[in-house]
């Protein structure tokens, strides 16, 4: 059956088939390689550090073998290797998409590159050079003893793949997504050359990878532009669930005036929890100049009656810590983007609350939460200026929000009841959503879940593009091919021939 999909796959894309090789044959090249001091196994307390340093313990497979490369070139010599004995392998940066196999795999290798985790400042041009490995936290850290920041992450935990997806940040009025701020990336491809990546050196791929994730090779070293960054006012504001009505049509109007002060930046979070078995109100405030309650969250700040108020002046680095997410449970993510409307918001929160009273028979402790971020279309506009990227988000003419379901539970037993839940609130919102004409095709794809397709959210002339891209810098397809892990490409291809081929039997 494998060998059936592999050929459907790389008749999608235009190449050969692989025929997988044998992974401990794999793990057997690499030991006898110069990798061999980065090599390590199961029981190795490396190989077991790898794995349970993922967020979520979903994603902690256990591969054959791990490769922790610590230079470019050691990344090209286990690329080449891996692709020259057709070895399925996974690629891991930060580790914090939460589905099985985005970034692991069970059968394979695994490339953790999180000892490439460097931060370098260049006050010469105003860019910061960051490995692929580095953790928002520790960039943000660095770069504020130069009193710059970059547009990165929100939470302090998550990593630099945050980038290839789009990049959602506190800055993105001001300056757009993460990736419209990439300066150079310098990148792995499929035959192990080393390449750069920018508006003169490879520019289609250049902006392919504004989105693309992992369909093209490994980037190994970010440069992104750096900006002078005083103190933030923010902090976390937490409500009752009685306040529901007030905060969404203060979040709706805020959303639809972004424009006015685009240093303002706000997420909504209803987040319900098993142990409390009510649902609270968490507000995310962040304004990137240091001044206290600025009049953007006016309509925020008037709702009476919050429960706790982290709200200070303080650095880019803290302001992330305090949004980091708990490691060690089993997490997923679902996400949907809408027109800018109170309807969509109260029916995505109507849903949650039929959901959390249908899962009473969920073992341990849980939660599950729905998130609402602004996504105006100044963003799209920042990226126009700056070249583009391939998310589609261009397209939209209206004020759009970006949502989120979450859960995170202990046991594995009830993996299939919260991966219905997850299921259900899409279904069920993307349904009002059309039935209202208030529905957008764009998926962020660093929420998406495995069962989504967000490359297809970006718009067929974007899809087509980035074809072309896989084709001209990976001919082969290995990153379509023995990289299973991510989003593919060719996929949706794959599938429909699949449907047919087995209609035809």
């Amino acid at each position: 059956m494998k060998a059936f999909v592999a050929a459907l796959l790389a008749s999608a894309a235009g190449v050969a088939a692989f025929s997988p090789a044998p992974p401990a044959s794999c793990c057997s090249t690499l030991a006898a390689s110069e990798l061999a001091s980065k090599l390590t196994v199961p029981g190795q307390g490396r190989y077991e550090s790898s794995v349970d340093s993922y967020f979520s313990k979903t994603a902690q497979l256990r591969p054959n073998c791990v490769i922790t490369p610590l230079t470019p070139q050691d990344v090209s010599l286990a690329v080449s290797t891996l692709a020259s004995q057709a070895c399925q392998f996974a690629v891991r940066g930060g580790g914090h998409t939460a589905w099985a196999g985005a970034a692991n795999i069970e059968e394979g290798v695994t490339i953790d590159l999180s000892w490439m985790n460097s931060t370098t400042y260049h006050p010469g041009n105003s860019t910061a050079s960051i490995g692929p490995g580095a953790r928002w936290g520790s960039v943000y850290s660095t770069l504020e003893k130069y009193n710059v920041t970059v547009v990165g992450g929100r939470a302090s935990t998550v990593g630099l793949g945050l980038v290839l997806g789009g990049g959602n940040s506190f800055l993105a009025a001001r300056y757009g997504l993460a990736c419209d701020n990439i300066v150079n990336c310098k990148i792995v491809l499929a035959n192990g050359d080393i390449v750069n990546a920018n508006h003169n050196e490879n520019p289609d791929l250049f902006q392919a990878l504004k989105g693309g994730s992992n369909n093209f090779g490994i980037v190994v070293e970010f440069d992104l532009q750096a900006f002078h960054q005083p103190a933030f006012w923010g902090g976390v504001v937490v409500y009752p669930n009685s306040t529901t009505s007030r905060q969404v049509t203060a979040f709706v109007n805020f959303s639809n005036h972004i424009e006015d002060d685009p240093y303002a930046s706000v997420i909504s979070i209803w987040s319900y929890s098993s142990t409390t078995k009510r649902t609270q109100i968490m507000n995310i405030y962040d304004y990137s100049k240091p001044m206290p309650k600025p009049a953007a969250f006016n309509e925020f700040l008037s709702v009476p009656g919050n429960l706790s108020d982290t709200t200070r002046i303080s650095n880019h680095a803290d302001l992330t810590s305090e949004l980091s997410m708990a490691y060690g449970l089993r997490d997923n993510f679902w996400t949907l983007t809408f027109v800018n409307d109170e309807r969509m918001l109260q029916k995505a929160i109507d849903i949650e609350n039929h959901l959390a009273a249908s899962l009473g028979s969920a073992s341990g402790e849980w939660t599950m939460n729905v998130m609402f971020q602004p996504i105006p279309t100044i963003f799209a506009q920042h990226s126009a200026k700056k070249g583009g990227n391939v998310l589609g988000l261009d397209r939209a003419t209206e004020n759009l929000v970006l949502f989120q379901f979450n859960a995170a539970w202990e046991h594995a037993e009830d993996d299939a009841l919260f991966y219905n839940a997850g299921d259900t609130m899409i279904n069920k919102l993307t349904a009002y959503a059309k039935e209202i004409d208030k529905y957008n095709e764009f998926l962020y794809l660093n929420y998406a879940s495995s069962n989504q397709d967000p490359l297809d959210g970006y718009g067929v002339e974007n899809v087509r593009k980035l074809q072309a891209v896989s084709k001209k810098y990976d001919p082969r397809g290995v990153f379509q091919q023995l990289v299973p892990g991510g989003f593919k490409l060719f996929k949706k291809d794959t599938e429909n021939s699949a449907k047919k081929d087995k209609s035809e039997l």
